[in-house]
């Protein structure tokens, strides 16, 4: 029984965006044997990939199965963009890195795997953090980007950089249990971009991060060898890419599902400003400070918004776990804590002042931040608990 399509699109043809190279060797053709064989690939497709400068932004749990795949598939010119080192925490969902590798640049790491896996391809590391001032030098040059990032600002800076140098981006973001994709392909009808889907970049304490919400490790694979998918179709001309479409990918159940994309300026009306969010001024108190004040009579009230996974991973003695989440809808007057002085904390700081600046709005006397939050907490003043 044939599946039912829910979405009906229409596909734009996109021509490859590699050009072959030079004709396969024997050993070439019997390396790529399983991709000759594929309808749509051939000589002529795996020539193209060989010939495809690729830059794929971010080694960490995108880019560890998207450069995997794409060295195995014979992307000739892989280029790494990464300022970040290995950490131990990375090793459950990063697979292209070892235990040995932590401390490592994580861009020297995975160019390694890329040249023991594949001597077809050729790896540059630019060992730099993408921003609006150097995207475009970083970026040009290349056919394709893979964009692997994990934060807004350095997805908004690819997205613009692409979109001024007419360059094709495929791009994901994965937290928890989900995960988002889609192609971004300048020049073709209805083209569209990051700030389609995103036209206003969101507030960075509304957007937590892997370290904060968790990731399923094989989720980033899954998600990962989608994009190294992408991009083979588009550099070798083949298929129907993700382009004008989102694909939506639930884990937890293991349903999917897309939307259509389509330019904003095409079907939304112009946009009202948004607020300005008030600002709430907060004090600090470090943690050996907390740690003094937990000595005393009467002890301050300590708070923490962390979510109950993190919860079972260490506590400050004392405090009340109440997720962020429910401490936002507490009304004025309503707070459910104690009488007295409060201290909030997270694991790094963006949940707490979130949670504090709301407590202020709604007439809480007297609210403070631990500064850096649990890891500040274990660092420097229980180093028993583990870190994470």
């Amino acid at each position: 029984m044939r599946p039912v399509r829910t979405l009906q699109t229409v596909t734009t043809r996109i021509p490859p965006l590699a050009e072959p190279g030079p004709e396969l060797t024997p050993t070439q053709v019997s390396r790529y044997s399983r991709h000759l064989l594929v309808p749509g690939m051939g000589l002529d497709a795996q020539r193209r990939l060989l010939n495809a400068r690729v830059a794929v932004v971010g080694a960490g749990g995108l880019g560890s199965p998207i450069l995997a795949y794409l060295a195995a598939a014979g992307a000739g010119h892989l280029t790494v963009i990464d300022d970040d080192v290995v950490d131990v925490t990375n090793l459950q969902r990063q697979v292209l890195h070892r235990t040995d590798d932590v401390g490592r640049r994580k861009a020297d790491s995975a160019a390694e795997f890329v040249r023991g896996l594949n001597p077809d391809v050729t790896v540059e590391v630019r060992h730099t953090r993408i921003t609006p001032e150097n995207a475009e030098e970083l970026l040009a040059g290349h056919d394709l980007v893979l964009d692997g990032a994990d934060n807004f600002p350095t997805r908004y800076a690819v997205s613009d950089a692409c979109a001024a140098l007419g360059l094709p981006v495929v791009w994901a973001a994965v937290l928890r249990f989900d995960a988002q994709i889609s192609a971004f392909v300048p020049g073709v009808d209805g083209a569209v971009s990051l700030r389609d889907l995103y036209p206003v970049p969101p507030l960075p304490e509304d957007v937590p991060s892997c370290s904060e919400a968790g990731v399923l490790g094989a989720l980033v694979g899954q998600v990962g060898s989608i994009m190294a998918g992408e991009a083979v179709k588009l550099l070798c001309g083949f298929g129907e890419p993700l382009v004008g479409r989102v694909l939506l990918i639930d884990a937890l159940s293991q349903r999917t599902r897309e939307i259509p994309l389509r330019p904003v300026g095409a079907v939304v009306p112009p946009r009202v400003p948004e607020p300005v969010r008030e600002l709430v001024p907060l004090d600090e108190v470090e943690p050996e400070e907390v740690a003094a004040l937990l000595r005393r009579t009467p002890r301050p009230v300590l708070l923490d918004v962390r979510e109950p996974a993190e919860h079972a991973l260490g506590t400050v003695p004392g405090a009340l776990t109440i997720p962020v989440g429910e401490v936002l809808t507490w009304e004025d007057g309503r707070a459910p804590l104690p009488d007295g002085p409060v201290v909030v904390y997270c694991k790094a700081g963006p949940r707490a002042r979130r949670a504090a600046a709301h407590l202020v709005r709604i007439g809480h006397p007297d609210v403070r931040v631990m500064t850096g939050g649990m890891l500040a907490w274990i660092e420097r003043v229980d180093p028993s608990l583990p870190s994470y």
